[in-house]
């Protein structure tokens, strides 16, 4: 399986991403630059996080105008894989590829520190992995981070199971307080219907290896190297 980097400027997960691809995953891996308009037959691509274009005018909204996310965009939907991670996942919900909207955390706060996430459901290409209701600390950095989207959609998420992850506290409860951004329904990670995209707001590459304190997140790319 061959996997594909996306840079634009302002992205600063990037290189962390490729690090874990290459390095820890063992996996072929490539840089593909926000003015490209090829994937060199990548099979699944990561968009990281970072700033891109600064997040000056909408977080990822002028991303999702670039040549390589029209080859993203056209890819997932031929039913090709697709994680976005922080800033990623806001740009596929600004690319209409993942439905809702990330605003601003509720208290207009950045938030950088480990969370406690609950697996909702482990049956997908990202997510296989885990256990059901798996519990497991990634961190976050982010400050628009708060995932909101309108009832009709929520339900028709949760009917789909689409929801994959959920902010929790240590035992797994789904409580207020360990939502760290006001996201409604404690939503940390969506993916679409077809299950072919997946965005989520923390960082599972920085938490993919021993010396960084944590290995819970290696095992959302293996799910997608041992599993597609």
């Amino acid at each position: 399986m061959k996997f594909g980097v996306v840079i634009f400027p302002g992205s600063n997960c990037d290189y962390d991403s490729f690090h874990v691809l290459k390095r820890i995953l063992k996996a072929e891996t490539v840089f593909l630059f926000h003015k490209e308009d090829s994937l060199q037959n990548c099979d699944a691509i990561v968009l990281p996080g970072g700033f891109s274009y600064g997040d000056y005018l909408r977080t990822g909204s002028i991303a999702r105008f670039t040549p390589i996310m029209q080859e993203v965009i056209a890819f997932a939907i031929n039913g090709g894989i697709v994680i976005g991670i922080c800033n990623g996942f806001q740009i596929l919900c600004e690319s209409n590829l993942l439905p809702g909207v990330l605003i601003k955390n509720e208290n207009l706060r950045f938030k950088c520190f480990d969370t406690f996430l609950r697996v909702e459901n482990n049956k997908t290409s990202f997510t296989k992995n885990f256990h059901s209701n798996e519990v497991v600390k990634f961190p976050i950095a982010h400050g628009d981070g708060c995932y909101f989207t309108e009832e009709e959609t929520l339900v028709s998420l949760e009917k789909n199971e689409q929801i994959l992850l959920k902010y929790c506290d240590r035992h797994g409860n789904i409580t207020p307080d360990s939502n760290p951004n006001g996201s409604v329904a404690n939503i940390a990670g969506i993916c679409n219907e077809k299950k072919n995209v997946f965005g989520l707001m923390p960082h599972p590459e920085r938490c993919s290896e021993s010396i960084l304190g944590s290995t819970d997140g290696i095992k959302i790319f293996e799910s997608i190297f041992n599993n597609n």
